[in-house]
């Protein structure tokens, strides 16, 4: 538990201040399951403690430290061989943990709004990409800087934040599950609070100092509305939660941006460019995406975990996705968490 406080620090090695101080104590809080007013009251004794200390960034960044040193939560594939455990931290420096409340079966979801979307898409198609799984809660090395799905690139309470392991938590790991139709394509055991259907794709336009000085100018839709004069605005992401349609052997499913990766963070002419371009990742089988639980069982993906799988996908408006599963919980929030 306290090791995803580390991996926290880890991340983002040159973080102080009243930012890393405070951070680390509500991270040990929630993981341990403290009462959250004591968290928050910790919280604000370490912040007076640092504030003389207080360290600040020139770019206007998430002050996880100096870009271009930065580490940033991205994954992927899982070691062959178990991480050795890291030695336990003294007990003194613990809150001594309230009882965990008890098991909450989960709800099954509720019918998905009604849409008129008919999926039509105007942006370029991508065909054959190669996409892994990936899903919130996920811990595939311990000892790795990217080896823990608990945080996205977009929000650093990840796991909270979505309702906690989206699969099988047991023994203190999150592992992942088969999906199926009948109740949606949801977790068996938990009811999330974002939406399910989500994915990662390799242009991360907030911690990626490239992906963030280009994203005015290569994210199509970075001068519409909703975004306009947002470009320079480090707590806007241009990114997060955009739809994506992804088909694989007939069948369409449709998901939410929700992290970035896997293996490159600014590949613009791939993620954004309209001549089928080959993911410029080779990794993972040159994997150009990650995609959820739900969206393998939706996909009908021929492996939980592997990365043998493609599909042809392509961004679409959100007015245009249709009814479906994955309209049961969808979210249009952009703003970045820290």
């Amino acid at each position: 538990m306290i090791q995803t406080a580390r991996k926290w620090f880890r991340r983002h090695p040159k973080t102080t201040g009243t930012v890393g101080v405070a951070v680390l104590a509500l991270v040990v809080a929630s993981t341990l399951g403290v009462n959250a007013a004591s968290a928050e009251a910790d919280s604000r004794k370490a912040s007076a403690r640092t504030d003389s200390s207080r360290a600040s960034t020139a770019d206007g960044h998430r002050d996880y430290g100096t870009k271009s040193s930065q580490t940033y939560k991205h994954n992927k594939k899982k070691p062959t061989s178990t991480p050795a455990p890291k030695p336990s931290p003294s007990a003194t420096a613990v809150p001594v943990p309230t009882p965990p409340p008890a098991p909450v079966a989960p709800t099954a979801p509720v019918a998905p709004p009604a849409s008129t979307g008919t999926g039509a898409s105007t942006y370029p198609l991508h065909t054959g990409i190669v996409a892994t799984t990936f899903w919130v809660g996920e811990i595939f090395d311990a000892n790795a800087e990217d080896g823990s799905q608990m945080l996205s690139t977009y929000d650093a309470n990840w796991f909270a934040n979505f309702g906690g392991c989206d699969g099988i938590a047991s023994s203190g790991s999150c592992e992942t599950e088969k999906r199926v139709a009948a109740n949606g394509f949801f977790p068996t055991s938990m009811s999330p609070k974002q939406n399910p259907f989500y994915l990662d794709l390799p242009y991360d336009d907030v911690n990626d100092s490239t992906g963030f000085a280009n994203r005015g100018s290569v994210i199509p839709w970075a001068n519409d509305p909703a975004y306009a004069g947002k470009a320079g605005d480090a707590s806007v992401s241009l990114m997060k939660n955009r739809w994506v349609k992804l088909t694989k052997d007939g069948q369409t499913c449709y998901g939410q941006i929700a992290d970035a990766g896997p293996g490159e963070y600014h590949d613009s002419a791939y993620v954004f460019g309209g001549n089928d371009a080959r993911p410029a990742n080779a990794r993972y089988g040159g994997a150009g995406m990650d995609v959820s639980p739900a969206l393998n069982g939706c996909l009908n993906f021929a492996e939980l975990d592997g990365d043998a799988d493609k599909v042809d996908w392509q961004f679409v408006e959100a007015a245009d996705v249709p009814a479906g599963p994955w309209l049961t919980v969808s979210s249009s929030d952009n703003k970045v968490i820290n």
